[in-house]
């Protein structure tokens, strides 16, 4: 799902990049948005995976007294 949001992010980058050259603003500003969205949704899962496999790694210290 990363490597997925990854790509939409970068064609939706350079469609902004397209959109700009041909003056149409709006659609610049929506593909620009929803790509960096996108971007960041694929940073969110990659640092919630690696949360996660820290915590998995650590011993659990709660039930040792």
């Amino acid at each position: 799902m990363e490597l997925i949001l990854k790509i939409i992010a970068a064609v939706l980058i350079g469609a902004a990049v397209y959109f700009y050259n041909s003056g149409q603003s709006d659609y610049t500003f929506a593909a620009a948005a929803v790509g960096i969205c996108a971007f960041f949704l694929s940073m969110r899962i990659a640092i919630k995976k690696r949360l996660n496999a820290a915590a998995e790694s650590t011993p659990n210290d709660e039930g040792s007294e």
